[in-house]
């Protein structure tokens, strides 16, 4: 007669196997990084979670708070993972920021090898990179913020033609051609306030209150929250004052009931086109807000850090301030550093309840 005998692990590798820091190890968790550190005794040497080493046995393993614990420990840095240097996110967040800047000081364009040059990146890593950092291409940045800046020519400048020029683009044709997807509308009509330029909209009841929905021809240009339906409207009236704003059909109310079963469900998922307009920068913050998961949340210096505007974290606060589409750009996702409810363009009881219906306590 056979029995299975439990084999008993020494009290120190238990330890370690047992807590959940170990997991992350084992998983290789980038996630982990910079929440904590660990050293191998054999080698002398401290890691990040997610270094690519082999796996250490956990007799050897002890877990830091930080890099200067483990140094003062007597453990020296890894060569391959680097834990005493900014992640390598960080750093080619940083790498980005300084593109950017210098897209935005150009005249023209500079070209993909230049950029990709200064940033000491190939051409195809570095268009990789500056996507997944940003959310858009590097032509699709420049375009962004050519396109801002014929916005504010546009209020200022003699004619269109002229907006179009001081703004950089070379082609007043070109410009056309593209000009209902970067403003919206004609030129002509951007420059009337919005004439000519149709928005659907209607009013609706959710649990979290009033709420309208506007859809300009290319998508859902706003979603606003709030107490008053009235208020909400003049919201919409006073940026575009001179659009067409038309009550919603039945066909609409399709729509809207979508928006408000997204609201009620955000991890649903909203299938549909959006009209998303904002600043170059406001649209690096919205891209880096719709990367957060349901259920989790980042703090504004999080953000910040993840577009390359490390010491930004204030100017990321009034990008979602501005933001028009509550819920789908997922704002209230936006927390202090401690974790702790900062302001909601819509109120902290609703930003409190999004984040409960999220399963965030």
């Amino acid at each position: 007669m056979s029995s299975t005998r439990k084999i008993q692990m020494p009290d120190d590798v238990a330890t370690t196997v047992d807590n959940p820091r170990w997991a992350a190890v084992v998983a290789r968790d980038r996630q982990a990084d910079g929440t904590f550190y660990y050293s191998v005794s054999t080698t002398g040497i401290y890691c990040r979670p997610s270094c690519g080493s082999r796996r250490a046995n956990p007799k050897n393993v002890r877990f830091h708070r930080t890099t200067t614990d483990a140094e003062r420990a007597g453990f020296r840095p890894c060569k391959r993972c680097r834990p005493d240097q900014p992640a390598l996110e960080q750093r080619y967040a940083a790498r980005v920021a300084d593109i950017c800047r210098v897209i935005e000081a150009a005249d023209e364009m500079p070209s993909l090898a230049t950029l990709a040059t200064r940033a000491g990146l190939s051409p195809y890593h570095f268009h990789r990179v500056f996507k997944a950092v940003t959310g858009v291409t590097p032509k699709a940045y420049a375009t962004a913020h050519r396109t801002k800046r014929v916005r504010n020519e546009l209020t200022r400048s003699k004619t269109v033609t002229e907006a179009i020029y001081d703004a950089g683009f070379n082609s007043g044709g070109r410009f056309y051609e593209t000009s209902d997807q970067l403003l919206g509308m004609t030129p002509t009509d951007y420059r009337a306030g919005g004439a000519h330029t149709e928005i659907r909209f209607a009013v609706g009841e959710c649990s979290l209150g009033s709420i309208l929905v506007a859809q300009s021809a290319k998508g859902v240009c706003a979603i606003l929250l709030g107490d008053d339906p009235d208020a909400l409207v003049r919201d919409v009236q006073d940026r575009f004052p001179h659009a067409t704003l038309v009550g919603g059909e039945a066909a609409f109310e399709q729509t809207v009931a979508k928006v408000i079963g997204f609201v009620e469900a955000p991890a649903l998922g909203l299938d549909l086109p959006l009209d998303v307009r904002g600043t170059a920068f406001q649209q690096r913050v919205w891209q880096a807000l719709r990367r957060i998961p349901v259920g989790s949340t980042a703090s504004y210096t999080e953000i910040a850090a993840r577009i390359g505007a490390a010491n930004g974290a204030r100017a990321v606060a009034q990008a979602c301030g501005a933001n028009a589409l509550a819920v789908a750009i997922p704002c209230h996702r936006v927390v202090r550093t401690d974790g702790s409810l900062s302001g909601y363009r819509w109120g902290i009881e609703r930003k409190r309840s999004l984040l409960q219906r999220e399963g965030v306590a």
